[in-house]
């Protein structure tokens, strides 16, 4: 039976002094991709298309489609989320097949902005980063503690993997637990290739997630300590070879991490090699205004992440949300 996942990691700024509606409306989450891809000649086309409720994934299937190619030959710089409004890049390898009208995809869900030729398939964390503007609707709570956080994240927030890493009530997470418990027990079944995927990636990310809550609880995330790989705070995303930590970094660690074991075990099995996250994420451009509309009080906050970082890392420093868009999916 799947499990009753915690997700709720410790906050590091104060704690959350007010709460809100998030994703009430798509227009409430707004993401826009940094860069361009270079324009050139070549097989790929580029195209600029802004999409409102539709995911990455179908806008893909969609061009696709019209273009007569295999799935895999498109690409594009990251997956955005569904319930909201947002600009992203595409490209599709064409080889040699004629070139489709690309604006007869045009409908409510999605707009064709732009297009040209490319020389390459963009890949997945290539670009820049993205820059987000965020409605958080009907504020309730202490305001004046709240502005004390937003004063505070310019700093840096924990670079905690979002929510969404870890699936629909925790699901990447027993997929996990079940691969975990078929290698404890001998068995080898194989697991679909984006199950399997989806399942490394959340165990990475969970067992990075509790190094970085137990940072946050010894109130030594923002700083090196003894031990530390890398010039600034990192921690663990865990794979095959030596974890690069020594000293009290790594005994901090290692203890963060002895209950999953298991899951370590299975990782290093995976395929993966050890890397490094940033334990601190600093947002660039940080702004927010408190905005009375209709008889409430909403928050708008402005700011760009770099790529692999998640918005809510930062959202949950602000506020306690109540995640509209969730609620209408149950």
């Amino acid at each position: 039976m799947p499990q009753s996942w915690d997700l709720n990691w410790p906050r590091a700024l104060g704690g959350a002094a007010i709460q809100a509606d998030f994703r009430t409306e798509p227009e409430d989450f707004v993401v826009d991709e940094l860069a361009a891809p270079e324009a050139g000649e070549g097989e790929h086309v580029y195209l600029h298309i802004r999409k409102r409720g539709a995911n990455t994934g179908y806008v893909a299937q969609q061009l696709a489609q019209i273009a007569g190619v295999q799935s895999n030959d498109v690409g594009f710089f990251g997956l955005k989320d569904r319930h909201a409004v947002t600009t992203q890049w595409f490209s599709v390898w064409l080889a040699q097949k004629p070139e489709p009208d690309w604006k007869t995809l045009d409908n409510e869900e999605f707009q064709v902005l732009s297009y040209f030729r490319g020389a390459r398939k963009l890949r997945r964390g290539e670009h820049l980063g993205n820059r987000f503007q965020i409605r958080l609707r009907n504020i309730t709570g202490d305001t004046a503690a709240a502005e004390q956080v937003l004063h505070q994240i310019p700093n840096g927030v924990p670079n905690y993997f979002g929510e969404q890493r870890f699936g629909h009530s925790g699901g990447n997470l027993d997929l996990v637990e079940k691969a975990v418990a078929d290698q404890q027990a001998g068995q080898r079944r194989r697991m679909p290739r984006n199950q399997k995927a989806f399942a490394l990636s959340a165990a990475r990310s969970w067992l990075f997630n509790q190094v970085l809550a137990a940072r946050i609880g010894r109130d030594n995330w923002l700083a090196s300590i003894d031990g530390e790989p890398e010039a600034n705070p990192s921690g663990p995303l865990w794979g095959r070879g030596r974890n690069a930590a020594t000293g009290e970094q790594l005994v901090l660690e290692d203890g963060a991490m002895a209950p999953w074991k298991p899951w370590q075990d299975w990782l290093e099995h995976g395929g993966l090699s050890q890397e490094r996250r940033p334990l601190v994420l600093v947002p660039q451009g940080f702004a927010w205004e408190w905005q009375e509309q209709e008889g409430r009080k909403d928050l708008l906050l402005s700011f760009a992440l770099p790529p692999g970082t998640f918005a809510t890392a930062l959202l949950r420093e602000v506020a306690e949300l109540a995640n509209q868009a969730a609620a209408a999916i149950k």
